[in-house]
């Protein structure tokens, strides 16, 4: 990232997850596993950083799920407090600390931190009309009430959001509303609450998201702001900030410490991001640390991994409080992520449309790594993105399995059966010729291009370069193919094989913020102690050195076992289940038998893919078709991204006639499949098939 200045300490926060319910891939996608990936690569360059998190206990949505289970708010708490913890642990999410906001600590903090808020004049108290249930004997928060939704016409909108359309609402914006408690009709009823009046800072909330600034003096680098967060906030200023109520007639919460403020809580959005600077005291108790060099010193860069439904909160809110409090440092970074789907629709816990990482660990054990890779490979960082279990299959056995596992393996069963296991001496620079300098210099740039990337949460990209560094040592032994030249030039295999080391030696590292299990094996066999970015060198391996065990590292994934998963998942949302076909394209006039055998189809992989400048569709791919290598251009950029793309295996018409497209030769095309809700689908070969295979 190119910062302002350089920080001595990065303080990481993840959105405090909601203790009602378990946690599914679409949340590890969103806020836990970029920042575990950004912590783990700040650690291995020896940063100092702490990453904090913790469970989000207060709220409607608490006492609505322990209305449904017939049970407390504190043992819905409690109960999913733990099976959040285990979820994290069991994807390896790498917390410095993971508290809890029903906490005593964390009550006596936030009713200090609203204290002194309202000694600074920062509330407007207001007496407002509000919804109340007579049958419940209680006033109801945005959660506790349903309606009609006035912009979408969606009949069970929230007090606070319909979740149909996205639109924000207030609770008297419903049409024909109603109770949550009792479905009872509700009524209206004067009560005094108290309100942030966020108008008051729209002027220094905009300098702060669009130009980096706060008071006049460089905060942060704006530019490096994905323009999807920034866009957001600049719509709600440019809306104009309306006074927002940080208290709620609520039995369950953090009691409002003021006289005549009985029965009130704070609203969770005070209440909830308090909750990071507990977790930092509480971290700094244990490990001898000042908590104040975290939150109140400006040589502190604090970033905060959320999804897009967070960014007003963390962006505007949580700002203005920390402000208004006064002696705090604010956000600056807040790399949120869009949404991830789910198999042609939007992830639902209410119909068990989703893949809960608690299930996900019992059918696959061992399956941390691979959910991680595949979750990166995915990740929604400026658009939303998709989960497909075919994906998942694809992914495994195609690039971790064929790609990284096999090319670990070769190296081993070489090393066993030429050198009894023991890593070749290192050759003399006069024995290098220009592949083996050419492999070295690769592998020297590696680690900062990964790292670059990383530092900019562009992490998708950085796990493709980091397995880059896997299809390069792959290129390079099957093309130096040792198994032949054992032969006849036994010294020039000791070259190869020891640079082939180097290269599983340097994934040991490289690797490590993505698939940590993965490159602990690696580091471990191949005799690597220490995990920092600093030690990545084509010498990192040292000759002599015994391979130790080491399993084969991915299982390949069976097509029944994916249907398997398939068939758990719930149902769609009634909008996205498609049975509707009015979209579906027309059979189009038939063709002949000869027509058909014209076309040379054949499988393909991408090796390279760059966008078309100038243009917003086009990509320009690369691809070996196993008799050369051509150049395809492909409406596809709106519907993928170049990282989306390389590796893959496709289907492409080989003997369609050159065309020059925007001064690129296309030699050929991608064939894809256009679904019946506008988006494109790869064709992707079953695994087995190579490239150059025909397609018949």
């Amino acid at each position: 990232m190119n910062s302002i200045r350089t920080p001595k300490r990065r303080l990481i926060t993840s959105a405090l997850p909601y203790a009602n319910g378990p946690i599914h891939i679409g949340h590890i996608a969103g806020a836990y596993l970029p920042a575990d990936i950004y912590v783990r690569y700040l650690r291995s360059m020896c940063e100092d950083v702490v990453w904090v998190c913790g469970s989000d206990e207060h709220g409607a949505a608490i006492t609505l799920r322990a209305k449904k289970d017939g049970t407390t708010p504190q043992e819905i708490v409690d109960k999913y407090h733990v099976e959040m913890q285990e979820a994290f642990s069991g994807l390896d999410i790498s917390f410095d600390h993971y508290s809890r906001t029903s906490s005593k600590k964390h009550h006596k903090v936030a009713q200090e931190f609203f204290l002194q808020l309202l000694k600074n004049d920062s509330f407007e108290v207001k007496t407002q009309d509000q919804y109340f249930d007579e049958e419940a004997d209680q006033f109801l928060a945005d959660r506790y009430i349903t309606g009609t939704c006035p912009k979408c016409n969606a009949s069970d909108a929230y007090g606070d959001q319909c979740e149909k359309c996205g639109a924000t609402l207030s609770p008297t914006d419903l049409i024909n509303p109603k109770s949550t408690l009792s479905g009872a009709k509700p009524i209206l009823k004067p009560t005094t609450l108290w309100y942030l009046p966020m108008g008051r800072h729209e002027d220094w909330l905009r300098d702060y998201i669009e130009n980096g600034m706060l008071d006049g003096i460089p905060h942060h680098n704006a530019k490096a702001w994905k323009s999807h967060v920034v866009g957001q906030c600049k719509s709600w200023i440019d809306g104009g900030l309306q006074s927002r109520a940080m208290t709620r007639d609520l039995k369950w919460g953090v009691p409002v410490p003021i006289e005549g403020a009985e029965g009130k809580v704070l609203y969770v959005w005070l209440d909830a991001p308090i909750g990071y600077i507990t977790a930092t005291m509480e971290w700094a108790e244990k490990n001898g640390q000042d908590w104040k060099d975290w939150w109140q010193n400006s040589d502190t860069d604090l970033l905060h991994f959320i999804g897009k439904d967070n960014i007003v909160f963390h962006c505007l809110i949580f700002p203005i409080l920390l402000k208004q409090h006064g002696g705090y440092i604010l956000p600056s970074q807040v790399p949120a992520n869009e949404f991830m789907n789910l198999e042609g629709a939007k992830i639902s816990t209410s119909r068990n449309w989703a893949v809960w990482v608690s299930e996900y660990l019992e059918s696959f054990p061992e399956g941390s790594d691979t959910m991680r890779y595949v979750l990166a490979s995915l990740m929604p960082e400026q658009r939303d993105s998709e989960f497909t279990w075919l994906d998942y299959k694809d992914r495994i056995n195609n690039e971790l399995a064929d790609v990284l596992g096999n090319f670990v393996n070769r190296i081993v069963v070489l090393t066993r059966k030429y050198y009894n296991g023991s890593v070749p001496k290192t050759p003399a620079p006069s024995s290098l010729n220009n592949v083996d300098k050419a492999l070295i210099e690769s592998l020297s740039k590696a680690p900062a291009k990964i790292g670059d990337l990383i530092s900019r949460h562009r992490f998708r990209e950085a796990q493709l370069e980091a397995m880059n560094v896997a299809r390069l040592g792959n290129k390079y032994l099957t093309e130096e193919e040792p198994w032949k030249v054992q032969k006849t030039n036994p010294e020039r295999v000791k070259t190869i094989m020891y640079l082939a080391c180097q290269v599983v030696g340097n994934l040991g590292i490289v690797l490590e913020p993505f698939l940590p299990r993965t490159a602990e094996k690696l580091r471990v066999s191949f005799g690597i102690p220490q995990a920092k970015w600093s030690d990545t060198s084509p010498n990192i391996v040292n000759p002599d050195t015994i391979l130790g065990d080491l399993p084969i590292l991915f299982t390949k994934i069976e097509t029944e076992t994916i249907e398997a998963e398939i068939a758990k998942l719930g149902s769609k949302d009634d909008a996205s289940d498609n049975e509707n076909n009015s979209n579906i394209m027309p059979i189009k006039d038939s063709t002949t038998f000869d027509n058909f055998t014209a076309m040379d189809l054949r499988v393909a992989t991408v090796t390279e893919c760059i966008p078309i400048k100038k243009t917003k569709k086009l990509l320009q791919l690369t691809v070996d078709t196993g008799l050369d290598t051509r150049t395809v251009v492909s409406g596809i950029a709106e519907h993928f991204s170049p990282e989306d793309v390389i590796g893959r295996k496709v289907v492409l018409l080989a003997n369609l006639a050159p065309r020059n497209i925007r001064g690129v030769e296309s030699q050929g095309m991608i064939l894809m499949a256009s679904t019946s809700d506008g988006g494109l689908r790869f064709i992707t070969p079953e695994e087995g098939v190579n490239s150059g295979d025909v397609i018949s």
